[in-house]
């Protein structure tokens, strides 16, 4: 409890750290599908509104609870509300990193196994034939030893990254594999957009067909623009207890979303100019990542060094979310039970990883502990984490803020390092109330769709 408090190094690296958070699977390995499967542009342009309007707001507040503090979700929450039962929404933070790091170590072993693969020249064999890599896939990620092998060693980098302490092991690493990640997505898009038809992605991406879009895609995109900044699991807390006085965080805020933005837009430009240029099938959805890639690579001059640069970079946005995530809970075993950094991570890296395998081994049917609910283990996680835990975790931190902190406490907050710039309170309560209202309408929407058999929209 008396350890003294890391601090980030310099104002680089905390938003490159913080963008790294935010920049994961979902960027490079979501949002393209989800943009294939729901009419690309204008998916795309109702998703930037939704980050602007609901996520800006609910970043900047994370930051400011965090800055204020200087202490992690639990503590943050105990801080401002002492004695009442707000640090249940910490704890909500911390179960949440807890529950999403179970089954994203398993992803990650994934993309680590893909990047390999990729590297000995084993996609040739699937050329242009998704069957073969969708067969693939299926018998790797139902296979007993092979994505166990892989998660543990992803895990085990993670905890090796977060014992090295914010300075040494966070900062560091995203100050190496964020601009890594910006630079050869820069390549890639560049790559595939000199493809035969591959300025096609271009309007794919960017020229808004509203005929597109349907009632469910606006849902699914609001939904998206929460969760792809790694909002209401605590990560932006945590991450803004080591901030500074002097720290401008609506700055900081911006920049972190719109690297964000950038990296999701060039990882669409990237996959879809590649896609079209062989007539792949652009809303082949969520295995257009592990199937139809791996059989499009091996055809273009070079496939095998493309293909192998694109798995590295996703590699890199899964483990600069994954280590943000386990930072959650080591900092309250370190900030509230007055652990050491080597022991918290240590240990419930550990106890995370226990409870991935269950997630991975799942898949194959090998052991199933959610049969019952018609779902897999790693699936349920995924659901309850996703659906439930992240929303809930946002939406009740903005009603903190509006309820219990009180806006007038958080703008001044907010205007310490801003220098001369000022925010309306009224703005703030406005966009704040919009956010609530956003992400309570999602989890109502899923409530009505699993208790009535279907959703308000949808």
């Amino acid at each position: 409890m008396n350890q003294a408090r890391e601090h980030w190094g310099s104002r680089l690296g905390f938003i490159l750290a913080a963008s790294g958070s935010a920049v994961g699977i979902g960027n490079i390995w979501k949002y393209p599908h989800m943009a294939g499967q729901n009419g690309g542009a204008a998916f795309t342009l109702i998703y930037l509104i939704c980050i602007l309007v609901v996520g800006l707001s609910i970043v900047i507040g994370e930051f400011a609870l965090g800055r204020k503090t200087q202490l992690s979700p639990v503590g943050a929450y105990l801080a401002i509300a002492p004695g009442s039962l707000w640090k249940w929404v910490g704890f909500l933070g911390v179960g949440s990193a807890f529950v999403i790091l179970s089954f994203y170590g398993v992803v990650g072993g994934w993309i680590m196994n893909y990047s390999f693969l990729s590297l000995k020249g084993d996609f040739s064999q699937l050329t242009g034939n998704p069957e073969a890599a969708s067969a693939l896939f299926n018998s790797f990620i139902t296979s007993t030893w092979a994505p166990l092998f892989w998660q543990l060693l992803f895990m085990m980098i993670c905890i090796y990254v977060i014992v090295n302490g914010v300075k040494g092991g966070i900062e560091k690493w995203s100050k190496i594999m964020m601009p890594t990640i910006i630079v050869i997505l820069v390549i890639l898009a560049i790559r595939g957009l000199t493809l035969p038809n591959g300025m096609t992605s271009l309007t794919f991406l960017f020229k808004p067909k509203f005929e597109d879009l349907s009632a469910s895609a606006v849902v699914l995109a609001l939904g998206h623009s929460f969760f792809t900044l790694s909002l209401g699991m605590g990560t932006m807390i945590t991450y803004g207890s080591y901030l500074k006085r002097n720290e401008n965080l609506l700055n900081s805020a911006l920049w972190v979303i719109g690297l964000d933005t950038i990296i999701a837009l060039l990882a669409g430009v990237a996959i879809f100019s590649t896609v079209f240029a062989l007539g792949a099938d652009p809303a082949e959805g969520a295995g257009l990542i592990f199937v139809v890639l791996p059989s499009v690579f091996p055809q273009l001059p070079g496939g095998q060094i493309w293909g192998t640069l694109f798995f590295v970079i996703l590699f890199m946005a899964a483990l600069t979310s994954a280590i943000s995530i386990l930072e959650v809970v080591t900092a309250y075993f370190i900030d509230q039970k007055g652990w050491t950094r080597i022991r918290s991570t240590i240990l419930f890296g550990g106890i995370i990883t226990v409870v991935g395998i269950f997630c991975s081994l799942s898949l194959g049917g090998n052991l199933n502990i959610t049969w019952f609910l018609g779902m897999s283990f790693f699936d349920f996680m995924d659901y309850l984490s996703s659906k439930y835990m992240l929303p809930i975790g946002g939406m009740l931190m903005a009603i903190f803020i509006i309820k219990r902190w009180s806006v007038n406490e958080f703008v001044k907050e907010l205007h310490t390092g801003m220098n001369s710039t000022k925010i309306s309170s009224q703005l703030v309560t406005i966009l704040l109330s919009i956010g609530a209202l956003v992400v309570g309408f999602i989890i109502l929407n899923e409530i009505f769709d699993k208790l009535l058999g279907f959703p308000i929209i949808g």
